[in-house]
């Protein structure tokens, strides 16, 4: 008997949406929780930036929703290549379902920004490198979602969003390095940096566990997504299969989910 290993397991959609199933309230739980202690931390033990006063609080929310900007896109495009080159059952679905949630927390990302960027820049917008390339990764995922829907065959409109999101994955280095390959306002990396993080514990603590609570609702709302698009696959299954038989026609048989 061979050993199959985890992600040969979870290949099978019934094991993935069994595991799911027992995994998600907990998912759920520890990201209310690191979330919750996140906001406490933020608005009752972080102290006010002595340039930026309590706007630096903005932080807490947008670094985090950021680097899921560019967490989602890493895994659309992970997904992608699964889909390609190993065929993986769920890699299509798990591209489908990151999209939508990486284009959110893109969004997120750009309006704390905004925000932050008024009282620092004294404008809401300026066409920065870090700036720009930001919101180019969200009309990259705007892309991938009006690819997908454009197209009725659901083979050829998964082959043709994997291209694209392979093709768009340079974007993620240019938005990394932005700020030292051009003069940018944009803070550099004050945080995954080489030397270690240049941001004192009271900040840095409490912008760490926002992090980790944002990366485990992502984690959450994925799987989801996931589930929700495996029983949406099934549905649409089951009913061309009745169509099929309705119409005295033998129904193909259904392609693994």
């Amino acid at each position: 008997m061979t050993t199959q290993t985890i992600t040969q397991r979870l290949a099978n959609p019934t094991r993935f949406m069994a595991l799911s199933g027992r995994l998600l309230p907990w998912v759920w739980g520890l990201a209310a929780v690191l979330i919750a202690y996140g906001l406490f931390l933020t608005f009752f033990r972080a102290p006010p930036d002595y340039q930026q006063g309590h706007t630096v609080k903005i932080m807490f929310i947008h670094v985090p929703a950021a680097w899921l900007a560019m967490g989602g896109y890493l895994l659309v495009a992970i997904s992608s290549f699964g889909l390609l080159v190993f065929r993986h059952p769920l890699a299509d679905v798990s591209a489908k379902a990151a999209a939508p949630l990486g284009a959110m927390f893109t969004a997120l990302a750009l309006i704390t920004g905004s925000l932050w960027g008024k009282p620092m820049w004294g404008t809401y917008w300026v066409w920065d490198a870090r700036l720009t390339s930001v919101l180019i990764l969200f009309f990259l995922y705007l892309g991938l979602m009006a690819l997908r829907s454009s197209i009725e065959e659901e083979t050829l409109a998964a082959k043709l969003t994997a291209i694209l999101a392979l093709v768009g994955v340079g974007i993620l280095p240019v938005i990394k390095f932005s700020v030292d390959w051009w003069n940018t306002l944009h803070q550099p990396a004050s945080v995954m940096r080489l030397g270690g993080a240049a941001i004192h514990s009271s900040i840095l603590v409490p912008l760490l566990v926002m992090a980790a609570g944002f990366t485990v609702l992502f984690i959450a709302m994925h799987m989801k997504a996931m589930r929700n698009e495996i029983m949406r696959r099934r549905v649409k299954a089951l009913t061309m299969a009745e169509i099929e038989r309705a119409s005295g026609r033998v129904p193909a048989p259904a392609a693994g989910i």
